[in-house]
């Protein structure tokens, strides 16, 4: 089985690598470890074919070895996924940036919310290696907004509320820091969200 949960890919030769329809095909299917051999009859595609993109893979190290076999002549090569899924490091897709820190501005929201999945996939594969829990805190929910103002109103109650709980707990020497981000964009589902001008 592979051995992390998740891995980061920040390196845009290997998320190239990585987002060919057959080498996804691939990442999937070595989720159990697998050979050229076992994968061509699986996938119904020739041997030669999938050790080429095998070897991409393992020198990516998208893949790594679990085994060697002897086989007819030949040494029969056992790899599986380096992780469960991969994550591509948003700032590799072109993710926005922004000088400003302007709390209603899209693309600030687009570069945080990229910020905290790749240091959270960082940080979680850390912590699984020395064997520890890496703790976090998700909080969601579905909120309305009649008029422009209410999201206003909304925005100024939710941070002089969040300043309060913030303030018990400030950061210090002795004190395992924490990173809070709230953010707030129209809802994908169900009925399409009217935009707030």
């Amino acid at each position: 089985m592979a051995t992390d949960r998740t891995a980061l890919i920040d390196d845009a030769d290997h998320a190239l690598l990585a987002l060919s329809p057959l080498r996804r095909q691939l990442l999937n299917a070595l989720r159990e470890p697998g050979s050229a051999a076992s994968l061509a009859k699986r996938l119904d595609l020739p041997r030669q074919k999938l050790g080429y993109h095998l070897r991409a893979l393992e020198a990516a190290g998208l893949v790594k070895l679990v085994e060697e076999k002897q086989r007819r002549g030949f040494v029969e090569r056992v790899l599986v996924a380096a992780a469960e899924d991969f994550i591509i490091d948003p700032d590799l897709l072109g993710g926005a940036r922004t000088e400003a820190q302007d709390r209603h501005a899209a693309d600030h929201l687009a570069a945080a919310a990229g910020a905290m999945v790749r240091e959270v996939t960082r940080m979680r594969s850390a912590a699984e290696a020395a064997g520890q829990r890496l703790l976090t805190l998700t909080i969601e929910a579905d909120i309305g907004f009649e008029r422009p103002q209410d999201f206003e109103d909304f925005s100024q109650a939710l941070g002089e509320a969040i300043a309060s709980v913030v303030s018990r707990y400030p950061q210090g020497s002795g004190k395992r820091g924490y990173h809070l981000m709230l953010g707030a964009h129209p809802s994908a589902a169900g009925t399409k969200a009217k935009p707030i001008n």
